[in-house]
Parts: structure tokens; C-alpha cells; sequence
């Protein structure tokens, strides 16, 4: 459960830094857009600049007046057309008019537009648009300069502005505003249409991409770990050979059940059971032969038990021990000997086994009726030693603590606890 928490959490933390990843490299990319407009933008304007200072440089400039290039109404000088001859005039442009009429040209060959204009214009096509008004209105006339993306209908175009002072050859035709040397008579804006797509959709779908690749590999990963520390549980609790429970795994099971037998006064059953001459079936048949002896002793005794709450482990070796909850002395009887029974049935040959030269087990039984008991240790020591009486009396047969002479269990060591030993 751990496991998948963390990995629910790990998953949340990769979106979260996707997600970041994202909006940063978004943001970093209008940035870099805008700043590569705006670098566009002062080009452009630096020639407009340049192309003004030009004219103002020349006192104006005359040109031939032709159908698009007529006499300037807003320009009052004595010598504003000269006549030439009957077939050409000439008319004084300043810097105003020859910017326009560049403006039209670049309009009509790439879309970009520059363009005059004021709060007080003196040609009606040089009026404010909204967001060239919203900029002259702003208060302060050091000049500075705006850039914005502009989205019209299907449109979208950078619009770069910066203000205008005005200076002495810029007087004469706005004299009617009473402007002086140095005030903000209007400014330029330059419209440069975008004619790029947006490149979010391929940013997006790149994060996508790798969102949902780390995705996978987290899961993926969370699913073996899963699985490794499912393997490692098991082999904390489950005997690595036989693939029934350990030793481990016995001695907080019987410690649980013994408790839950004193608190309801049921009685607790424990059968010891060991394979006879095992040490002789390993030197005869080798180590291989004998773990799949191991396994299918081990399978047999556990297929045996049929209620859910019965337990059987491998508790060393060649040993096994079986935990019956709510059975009697009988009960447990019962069971052993079927255990017995079905082991002989396996017919696992052991030429060296007398007489019957077949794998058998010796079983000893105890119960926690059999004596007032203190502890779960007692009763194992119990079962052991009734183990011992089987090996004694012959193997491949159920002993029982309950039915030994007394005599018999005074002779066993102080330590009660039966180790097969070579001869088992």
C-alpha cells in the first residue's frame, strides 16, 4: 500500500513538474517572440528615423506631382511647388509626407505599416487609434517606446510606438498648437504582421509526450517495486524451498494463537513431525533428490489441513510443525495420523528406510489440555518430546504427550527438545 502511495505521489510530482516545465518554457518563448518583434520593430524605426533626417537634413525634398503624389496642403511655404516647364511641377515633401508614401510602399509589398500620427493631427489620416491614444494620453513626455501583440480576427501583428518631440524644422506646421522645442507633438507606430503560427501546439504536445513517457516509466517501475517487495515479503514469512511458511513465521503464529487459546479456554493442538533416515536418503540419493523429498513432504502435510485457521510451517531441516486451533486431543490425533498416512502414500522410495523402504514421518502430539501450561514454549516441548517416543518406538507412527508414561518423560534432558541427529 506504501508502494502505491509513493508512487501516486511521485506521479502528482512529475505532472506538477511538467506542468511547470511548461508554463516556463511558454512564457520564455512570448518573451523571446516579443523580443525578437521589438528588435524588428527598432530596426525599422531607426531607419524611418534616419530616412527623416535625411529630408530634414535637405530642407525637404522636391518631387514631380503626379496622380499619388499631389501638392501638401498642410505645408505653407512660398515655395512649396516650382514649375518647371508645361509638362512637370515640382512639390516640396517634407519628412511627414515622404515617411507616408514609404509606409504605403512597404504596406502594399510586405504588410508593414508606419504611421504618424497625434492627439492634435494636422492630416485627418494621422489620427490616434485606440491604442496609439491610449499611449500619447499617458502622463510624462520622456520619450519611450511600447510594444504589444495585437490580435484582430484572424490577424495578428506586433504594434511598436514610441513618442515624438518636436523640433525646429517640426514647428512650422504646428504652429497652430503653440508647440515648443522639446514637447511630445505625437509619435510613430509601426505595425509588423505575424505571419508565423503560433508554436505552443508543438511545445504542448512535446510535454505531453514526455509527461506521459515518465508516466509509464514511474508505473512501470512502481509495479516491479511492487512485486520486489512482495517477493521480499514472502520470503520473510515463506520457507524459500518448501513454499510453506518459516520458522519466523511459526514463532509469531503460535505466540498469536497460544494467547487467543488462554483468553477463550479453546484448546491449542501442536504436532512435531520429522522425515525418518533423512540424512541416509541424502547421502543415498544426493542433496537435489532430497529438496524435492522436502517439497513434497512440505505440500502433503499443508494439502492435509483442511480448516483455514490450521497451520503448518518448516521449522528446520528435515522438521515440520503443524498449529490446530479448537481441537481436541482426539482431533489432533486424527490429523496426524492422516498426515502419516498420506506421506507413506507418496511412496517415495528410501532403500535404506526398514523395513518399508519408503520416506515415512514420526509425529509427536501435544495439546494445552494435556497440563497447566505458562507458555507456548512448554507446549512445543510438549510435542517434542512425544516426537521422541515415535523415533524411540520404531518411527513412521503418531505419538502422543497426553498417552507417554510418565517414566518416559522423566528420562528426557532438562531442555525437553528433540534434534534429529543422524540416526534420525
Amino acid at each position: 500500500m506504501e508502494i502505491k502511495k509513493n508512487t501516486i505521489f511521485i506521479c502528482t510530482l512529475w505532472m506538477l513538474f511538467i506542468a511547470t516545465s511548461f508554463g516556463w518554457n511558454y512564457i520564455q518563448m512570448k518573451k523571446e517572440q516579443e523580443e525578437l518583434a521589438l528588435h524588428a520593430a527598432r530596426t525599422l524605426f531607426e531607419l524611418i528615423i534616419n530616412t527623416c533626417r535625411w529630408n530634414i537634413l535637405h530642407g525637404s525634398v522636391y518631387v514631380p506631382v503626379t496622380h499619388t503624389t499631389l501638392p501638401s496642403p498642410w505645408l505653407k511655404e512660398p515655395l512649396r511647388d516650382i514649375k518647371v516647364n508645361d509638362s512637370l511641377t515640382l512639390t516640396k515633401i517634407n519628412h511627414a509626407c515622404m515617411t507616408r508614401q514609404i509606409s504605403e510602399v512597404a504596406m502594399k509589398q510586405n504588410g508593414i505599416e508606419f504611421h504618424f500620427t497625434s492627439l492634435h493631427p494636422i492630416r485627418p489620416e494621422n489620427k490616434a487609434t485606440e491604442h496609439e491614444k491610449a499611449f500619447l494620453q499617458e502622463s510624462g513626455t520622456d520619450i519611450r517606446e511600447v510594444g504589444l501583440f495585437i490580435n484582430n480576427k484572424n490577424k495578428r501583428s506586433f504594434l511598436y510606438m514610441t513618442r515624438l518631440n518636436a523640433k525646429k524644422p517640426c514647428l512650422p506646421c504646428h504652429d497652430n498648437h503653440d508647440y515648443k522645442e522639446g514637447d511630445v507633438i505625437g509619435g510613430i507606430s509601426i505595425t509588423i504582421p505575424i505571419t508565423q503560427k503560433n508554436s505552443y501546439g508543438p511545445l504542448l504536445l512535446a510535454h505531453i509526450g514526455i509527461a506521459l513517457t515518465g508516466l509509464l516509466g514511474i508505473l512501470v517501475s512502481g509495479v516491479r517495486l511492487n512485486r520486489a517487495y512482495a517477493t521480499i515479503q514472502r520470503q520473510a514469512v515463506f520457507d524459500s524451498l518448501t513454499g510453506i511458511p518459516n520458522r519466523q513465521s511459526f514463532s509469531e503464529h503460535i505466540v498469536t494463537e497460544f494467547s487467543r487459546s488462554n483468553r477463550t479456554n479453546e484448546p491449542l493442538a501442536v504436532i512435531m513431525c520429522d522425515i525418518d533416515h533423512f540424512k541416509a536418503y541424502n547421502d543415498t540419493y544426493g542433496h537435489a533428490s532430497g529438496d524435492e523429498c522436502l517439497k513434497k513432504v512440505a505440500q502433503t502435510i499443508d494439502q492435509t489441513l483442511e480448516r483455514p485457521g490450521d497451520f503448518c510451517a518448516r521449522y528446520g531441516g528435515e522438521e515440520f510443525v503443524v498449529i490446530l486451533t479448537d481441537t481436541s486431543h482426539n482431533g489432533a490425533m486424527h490429523i496426524a495420523e492422516k498426515i502419516r498416512s498420506n506421506i507413506l502414500d507418496l511412496q517415495i522410495v528410501h532403500k535404506k528406510a526398514f523395513p518399508l523402504q519408503f520416506i515415512t514421518l514420526s509425529l509427536g502430539v501435544a495439546t494445552s489440555i494435556d497440563q497447566p501450561l505458562t507458555s507456548h514454549e512448554e507446549l512445543l516441548k510438549n510435542a517434542d518430546t512425544a516426537l521422541y517416543l515415535a523415533k524411540a518406538n520404531g518411527r513412521n507412527r503418531v505419538e502422543s504427550f497426553t498417552d507417554m508414561p510418565q517414566a518416559l518423560e522423566s528420562e528426557q534432558d532438562s531442555d525437553g527438545l528433540f534434534c534429529s541427529d543422524s540416526g534420525a
